[in-house]
């Protein structure tokens, strides 16, 4: 388990990086309520980006785009509603993206960043 919660850190941690590096901005991280947890949340231009982050070992198991499933989709969207609820300002767009990193033993990771997907 420990392992699976280090992978995950290290998946976020790349996502950020790609995402900061595509000029977005973080706006949170990690954001939870009594409901579950949101990874990303980003900006880009005027839309606000709800990114899930799927990494994985290997690809075993498929691939982690294929672990979000439309019943974690239905949850990232009302987690959004009431993140997007709660804050002071409206949003222009809202967007949900997913990014999905391989990170295998001996290998640089492989991150591939789906927009719009859901």
């Amino acid at each position: 388990m420990a392992r699976n919660l280090e992978l995950g850190a290290r998946g976020e941690d790349l996502a950020v990086e790609h995402l900061v590096g595509r000029g977005m901005t973080v706006l949170e991280r990690n954001w939870r309520c009594r409901y579950g947890e949101l990874d990303v949340i980003a900006r880009d231009g005027e839309a606000v980006v709800f990114v899930e982050v799927k990494t994985r070992s290997g690809r075993g198991f498929g691939t982690p785009a294929e672990a979000v499933t439309f019943a974690k989709q239905s949850r990232i969207r009302r987690l959004a509603g009431l993140w997007l609820r709660a804050q002071p300002r409206g949003w222009a767009r809202v967007r949900f993206d997913v990014v999905a990193i391989v990170v295998e033993a001996g290998r640089q990771p492989e991150i591939v960043h789906l927009e719009a997907v859901f």
